[in-house]
């Protein structure tokens, strides 16, 4: 066999697995018995005339959650396990402990396993608390240093303050940056420029992350729960969590374990912004040193308008109030885009944010840079500036 009549007949297989078999094979390839089994597992999964094909036993999903993770790659599997979730109610199914040891873990797993918290058995709580924490860990991992390297970078600059008082006046490095203005005739150094220490706070930022936890935002809480650990971890910023549904809970105090806290979220259930940012407003003690970041698709189920009022008296406070729509790598959003612009004529953006971008937004927001020039050049969905 020459090397056409091979990739003609690697062609033709791969034809065949997306076809599947009976009529919808027109091609006529045998399969051997490694492609048989990837063809039933495909066939498990997508084919239409068959109803949970997986069928209600805990080991037969483990076995078929095995099987994709031997024939596909990881990328794959991870699509796999969503549409599962999706096709045949495979959310059912991770409430057995021994099945949720075959599945692979990511940031939509968790968020799946999260929704599922209050209905989990003991057990498989414990099993779940594993798999979430592997996940977390790995994101902490990943987004912690450029987290803080972005935040401490931004406050440096920001603090160094060119209008000191006396007795704040750094005089090393005044004096320095003040030697072209050297006067032999007095002897002395003209401080054009004064260089200050600025003020000296625990917390020279505070951060209030206000999180949609409806079903919709569901990988966002999970991202947003790892920053606002990693954020919390930095005594320079006083961090503040709060999710909301129809109800607000504070989770500040969970921000030291991400597991944790994000068990004490519920996914799921209606959306009211407006009592969220009331609850929000009450946290504020220093508007011109605090980042506000609201996070939900903008599906307001409470009372809008009063909503509205009350994202205008936060802005006008002092407060840096930036809205994202979502905060992970899933793509454009659903959104409500009549509150968005009624919020960008506040001087509010609303744009989407994937993880790897968020700590430039943080640094862009310490540093009072405009976010939406900022979102602009990056090229971010948002609602234009309102003119001045």
């Amino acid at each position: 066999m020459n090397g056409n009549e091979k990739t003609n007949d690697e062609r033709l297989r791969r034809w065949r697995l997306i076809l599947g078999g009976k009529e919808a094979d027109g091609i006529s390839v045998s399969l051997d018995a490694s492609d048989l089994r990837m063809d039933q597992t495909l066939q498990s999964l997508y084919d239409s005339e068959r109803k949970g094909g997986l069928g209600a036993s805990s080991p037969g999903v483990a076995r078929w959650l095995g099987d994709i993770r031997t024939f596909f790659p990881s990328s794959v599997v991870k699509i796999m396990q969503e549409d599962a979730m999706e096709r045949l109610n495979l959310k059912q199914m991770l409430l057995e402990p021994e099945m949720l040891q075959s599945v692979e873990a990511d940031v939509h797993l968790v968020s799946t396993l999260v929704s599922l918290g209050r209905v989990m058995p003991a057990k498989t709580k414990e099993t779940a608390r594993i798999v979430v924490r592997k996940v977390v860990e790995d994101l902490e991992r990943r987004i912690a240093e450029p987290m803080r390297q972005a935040v401490y970078g931004s406050l440096n600059r920001s603090i160094r303050n060119r209008r000191p008082r006396h007795n704040e006046i750094d005089w090393n490095r005044t004096i320095k940056l003040n030697m072209k203005n050297y006067q032999p005739k007095y002897k002395t150094i003209i401080p054009e420029t004064r260089i200050g220490y600025g003020r000296k706070r625990s917390a020279l930022k505070d951060v209030i992350l206000c999180v949609d936890q409806s079903g919709s935002m569901g990988t966002s809480v999970v991202y947003s729960g790892v920053f606002g650990a990693v954020l919390a971890s930095l005594p320079a910023v006083r961090t503040r969590m709060v999710v909301f549904d129809t109800a607000v809970v504070d989770l500040t105090e969970n921000l030291s374990d991400p597991v944790e806290l994000l068990f004490g979220v519920q996914l799921g259930g209606g959306t009211d912004i407006n009592q969220a940012l009331c609850y929000c407003q009450n946290l504020i003690q220093r508007p011109h040193d605090t980042i506000f970041i609201l996070i939900t698709d903008l599906y307001e189920g409470g009372k809008k308008d009063e909503m509205l009022k009350r994202a205008n008296a936060i802005v006008s406070s002092g407060v840096n109030m930036i809205t994202l729509l979502a905060l992970n790598d899933d793509g454009a959003p659903s959104y409500d885009h009549d509150t968005a612009g009624a919020l960008s004529s506040l001087g509010i953006p609303s744009f989407a944010c994937t993880p790897d971008i968020f700590p430039e937004l943080m640094a862009a927001a310490i540093r009072r840079q405009d976010i939406f020039q900022w979102a602009a050049a990056l090229d971010l969905n948002t609602n234009k500036k309102p003119s001045t």
